[in-house]
């Protein structure tokens, strides 16, 4: 039976069957090393507010509550549910029972009953084949791009269409009901001991308070447009991790009744509210607000129960919301949350939430098929590539993420993303080198905060002396100068306490002085080549780490030499002397810093900052930085040529002896292009790297099935058969490559490398839980990973960043 609704889902969406699983999904290659199975679905929830999943067989199962913190359990009584007279069915809409033995009472749907579709960040469940009725479930958050108040909404709209195609009415309800969580999303480990993984990565114990739920109650809230029910905990007046309130709701509306039952037991066999359900749809309308004793459960359960004429109708509204204004990191570093910027800050202020939504979810529709439908009708752009651009933003809601509330010196508040769940740490600066394109291009006074916080952190020092990972030597965790690796961890205090990972000595790498250069200006250039304020905020920054890195040029020859040790992004990787990866963001990093001085000394006179021609920490004027740079930069661009160009590519190093082809060999010199400063090797140079690059590390890479590897020799062979970053498929890396094709028109070759990476990931079970590197034997590491969102470049390069 042809679904009338279906042309409200735009035709490039993520689709799978409803409860088909996978035969043969991706595995973990690291035991150490997350693995959920492949049940991941679009995330619901604002970006830092904490966030859902609802996978396509149904079930919420991802619980991202607690700020950087990661739990995956199916809820079985968090679940919708449709009950249908004249077929005399009632189905729970999950294509699975619980594994638990609870909820026997119910009946679950049947697999293949219609298809799950996703384009972040709206997903869609099309019912079909077994009831009557035609019916679409649409869920969404107000993710809206350069929006710094919707998208921080700790709220996910869940919008029914329900139709009638045959000739005879039919008679529905729908039921959503949900437990009560108050509580459970906090560590029950206070000071977790930090250990050493078997990949020699830091990690630490996280046990959230999952079940323990005395003191918590519901209460019926109704007022003149909406009913629902608030999910609270006694002494919720305390605001703390993890305390506050859940609330479902709908709106009234004289063409549907709504019952309820604001207490039964989600760990019984759930007949309580399924008896009635599953009779004639409706609840007992039960109101019990007394708190549960310790070891006890409860949920809440709201119902909507209509008639629809043959040929009829209906829009049926749910929202489920949450207010935990906090996130604790340490004990007693507490944040609030970006969005109590708006709703308070009591954690009593989910029903404002929820009626907010009530109000305002058309609007929002209306706003995200607006951003979306222009890149939906781009007949250039590949139905796959439309996909996977929009659904790999997922990892701005799910990725740990934080938002914290606005302050004076940061008005639009703090942001970060974590590298990936494994590597818990955030903001990589290496990584974002590549994966911050999205932020950028959508939501660029974030990405602009996180680079500030960068420039803050750059002159400060930490002389703990710790254990590096991948040898036992002793470090310095951050030396002053020194750019660092990532801005913290969920728990210690983010964005102040920096250089987390310990597996290799951040304050050694060759690459993040250059990394944090080159994103400063692409931020101003990319946003107009306005925000001088941008540029002045990060000048003494970007002094200081460029004077740092160069204290590593041990020969003088201009260029900082890398030292045999794990020293840049692919950290696996030794590299020695002149590195053509990281002495070519050198040079483009050089480029960029005298761009932005000359930008600064040209400043515009009548702004407040435009006399200021030396930093407050008394760096030389601009004009001395810029000639030393000049010098240092004609100095180091022969030595580039005559070390590495070997006549057909750039060798990997200097010192190495290596005859491997690096598959990102020149970002610097697609940095530098991008950014409209000179080019750092010829145009002839750069082809013939590409082309090279294309054919050794992606078409001879087995058949080019999986993409491009990092690292393998010119007739595709490895060099090391053993060796691990070399022979992985990065999947950040493939699309920040991709962009780089496409900037040399080679767009042809670009887009089939994108389409083969975008294959592994969403036809393998992957899907929202996109890995940093996929293998040739079917294996991952490290998911949820912040680097694959690079597929915003080929976008922006694809549309001129336009």
């Amino acid at each position: 039976m042809k679904n009338h609704l279906l042309p409200q889902i735009p035709p490039c969406t993520w689709n799978r069957p409803i409860g088909l699983g996978w035969d043969k999904p991706y595995t973990v290659r690291n035991p150490s090393n997350l693995d959920d199975g492949a049940w991941h679905g679009m995330p619901l929830g604002g970006f830092g507010a904490g966030c859902i999943g609802r996978s396509s067989k149904g079930d919420f199962n991802l619980w991202h509550i607690d700020g950087g913190e990661h739990t995956f359990k199916s809820i079985p009584a968090c679940q919708f549910s449709v009950f249908e007279q004249q077929s005399n069915l009632a189905y729970a809409l999950c294509t699975e029972a619980p594994e638990d033995g609870t909820l026997q009472a119910w009946q679950w749907y049947p697999k293949d009953g219609g298809t799950y579709h996703a384009l972040y960040p709206r997903s869609w469940f099309v019912y079909e084949n077994v009831f009557q009725s035609q019916l679409i479930c649409e869920q969404f958050s107000p993710i809206l791009p350069d929006n710094y108040q919707e998208t921080s909404y700790p709220v996910a709209v869940f919008v029914w269409k329900a139709a009638n195609p045959t000739d005879k009415p039919l008679t529905l309800s729908i039921m959503l009901t949900w437990q009560n969580m108050v509580g459970w999303f906090t560590n029950s480990i206070k000071s977790p001991q930090v250990r050493v993984r078997d990949d020699g990565s830091p990690v630490y114990d996280y046990e959230p308070r999952l079940g323990q739920s005395a003191g918590n109650y519901n209460v019926l809230v109704k007022d003149a447009n909406s009913l629902g029910c608030i999910l609270d905990k006694v002494g919720s007046d305390v605001v703390e991790e993890g305390i506050g309130q859940w609330a479902i709701a709908t709106s009234t509306n004289p063409k549907y009744q709504i019952f309820h039952h604001t207490r039964w037991n989600p760990t019984g066999t759930g007949a309580d509210v399924w008896q009635s359900f599953s009779n004639d749809g409706t609840l007992p309308n039960y109101i019990d607000e007394t708190p549960v004793a310790d070891g006890e459960q409860l949920a809440s359960a709201i119902a909507i129960k209509f008639t629809l004429e043959p040929g009829e109708s209906l829009e049926i509204p749910f929202v489920l919301a949450w207010d935990f204004p906090i996130t604790e990191f340490a004990p007693g570093v507490n944040y609030y949350r970006r969005y109590t910027d708006f709703f308070g800050r009591n954690g009593h202020n989910v029903w404002a939430i929820v009626t907010n939504a009530l109000q305002q979810y058309h609007s929002w529709q209306k706003q995200v098929q607006a951003w979306q439908q222009p890149i939906i009708d781009r007949v250039d752009l590949p139905d796959w590539f439309k996909m996977a651009l929009f659904n790999e933003l997922y990892d701005l809601t799910s990725g740990g993420t934080l938002w914290s509330a606005a302050d004076e010196r940061d008005p639009v508040g703090q942001f970060a993303v974590l590298e990936c769940l494994d590597y818990r740490w955030y903001e990589s600066l290496d990584v974002r080198l590549y994966g911050s394109f999205g932020l950028l291009m959508l939501w660029a006074k974030l990405d602009k905060s996180i680079l500030r916080a960068y420039a803050r952190a750059i002159s400060t020092s930490d002389r703990t002396l710790r254990e590096i990972g991948y040898n036992q030597a002793t470090g310095m965790r951050k030396v002053a100068n020194a750019t660092p690796h990532d801005l913290g961890a969920p728990n210690e205090h983010p964005w102040e306490k920096t250089n987390y990972t310990s597996y290799q000595d951040c304050n050694l790498w060759k690459d993040l002085p250059s990394d944090f250069v080159l994103q400063v200006h692409r931020d101003f250039v990319l946003t107009g080549s306005t925000d001088w304020e941008l540029l002045w905020d990060c000048w003494d920054a970007i002094v200081q780490t460029l004077n740092y890195l160069k204290t590593f040029d041990l020969d003088g020859d201009g260029i900082p030499e890398n030292s045999g040790a794990p020293d840049q992004t692919f950290d696996d990787w030794r590299l020695q002397g002149v590195s053509a990866y990281c002495g070519g963001l050198w040079l483009a990093g050089l480029e960029s810093a005298i761009a932005i001085g000359k930008i600064l000394t040209s400043y515009p006179p009548e702004h407040p900052l435009g006399e200021i021609l030396t930093s407050p920490l008394n760096q030389p004027p601009i004009n001395e930085t810029i000639a030393i740079y000049q010098t240092w930069l004609e100095q180091s661009r022969p030595i580039y040529q005559e070390k590495l160009w070997n006549g057909q590519y750039y060798r990997l190093d200097s010192e190495s002896g290596s005859d491997v082809v690096m598959a990102d060999q020149l970002c610097g010199q697609f940095y530098a292009r991008l950014l409209g400063v000179p080019d750092i090797v010829e145009s002839t140079r750069t082809l013939s790297s590409l082309k090279t690059v294309y054919n050794a590390c992606f078409l001879k890479f087995h058949n080019g099935a999986f993409g491009a590897a990092n690292g393998l020799k010119i007739d595709g062979s490895p060099e090391n058969p053993d060796a691990t970053h070399p022979l992985e498929v990065w999947t950040g890396i493939n699309f920040g490559l991709a962009a780089f094709l496409i900037q040399m028109d080679m767009k042809e070759e670009a887009l089939k490398l994108t389409q083969t990476v975008v294959e592994q990931i969403y036809n393998n079970g992957l899907q929202f839980r996109t890995p940093e590197a996929i293998t040739a034997v079917s294996t991952f590491r490290a998911c949820h990973y912040l680097r694959p969102m690079a597929i915003w470049a080929v976008y922006g390069m694809l549309s001129n960043f336009k």
